[in-house]
């Protein structure tokens, strides 16, 4: 299918990760120019070389200030071009354990830090060129935790939370503005961030790793109906869509890639 958005000009953070490479995949597939960042420069360098060069700009940027999303859009401009679609894929689990006695002050500041502001600081270094132009799209990576908040995630669950409101709340201003700003909430997907909760628990209860897997869809999942984990490219052509011109009626929502893990049918 054709998105409808050659030669627009799409910026992903985070994308070193699965999700947002093969979110980077397709766009490239569709014509657009690509901007990625990470923290990480061994792993975006790595990242990108599984793309075609052409088109292709990388920026190590660190988001946990306003400089490292400044440091990206100029990059933009020094590529001569203009931002129009935002992928922010950012972000980090955090700290994990019994909400009150396990989590630090500090815990809760690194999670909002990364999981929050940095939606934050890319959406004030490139949407108000998107409103300007009068075309844009923004889709912030949320999590199956912002429906389904597990006890010893607190801090993920709440910062995911945040950043799907501050989207929400954007989604109503900037609309009118040509900009479209959704959310794509998945849920348990084959990653290296699951890799490595799979990896502890195999280890933590002396079993394989594909045992541990099920055992966590069992105890920890039951609602995850297609009884496996995700794959990232299934992430990925949902964020792509919501990219598009394709999805021009799509405005303010959080759209869930879970395999059923959320029981509620709201948010």
């Amino acid at each position: 299918m054709d998105l409808l958005i050659k030669g627009r000009t799409a910026v992903v953070t985070g994308a070193a990760g699965d999700m947002a490479l093969e979110t980077a995949k397709i766009l490239q597939g569709e014509g657009c120019n690509l901007v990625l960042s990470d923290i990480d420069e061994d792993e975006l360098k790595e990242a990108a070389g599984k793309l075609s060069s052409d088109g292709v700009v990388t920026v190590v940027a660190d988001l946990s200030e306003q400089a490292g999303a400044d440091k990206i859009a100029a990059a933009c401009a020094d590529a001569g071009w203009e931002a129009d679609i935002l992928v922010h894929a950012a972000g980090v689990t955090g700290a994990k354990g019994d909400p009150l006695e396990d989590i630090t002050e500090d815990d809760w500041m690194h999670a909002w830090n990364t999981d929050f502001m940095t939606g934050v600081r890319m959406s004030k270094a490139f949407i108000p060129g998107m409103n300007a132009r009068g075309w844009g799209r923004v889709v912030f990576v949320t999590s199956e935790n912002v429906a389904q908040p597990y006890p010893d995630e607190v801090v993920y669950n709440a910062s995911k939370a945040a950043a799907l409101t501050f989207a929400k709340g954007m989604s109503q201003v900037y609309a009118q503005k040509g900009t479209l700003i959704n959310c794509v909430a998945p849920a348990f997907i084959e990653t290296d961030m699951t890799d490595g909760m799979m990896e502890k628990r195999a280890k933590e209860k002396g079993v394989s790793f594909e045992e541990a897997i099920d055992s966590f869809l069992d105890e920890e999942r039951p609602h995850l109906v297609l009884d496996r984990r995700g794959k990232p490219e299934e992430v990925a052509f949902v964020i792509a869509c919501l990219c598009s011109e394709r999805a021009s009626f799509v405005n303010g929502s959080n759209w869930r890639v879970d395999g059923g893990s959320v029981q509620t049918i709201n948010v």
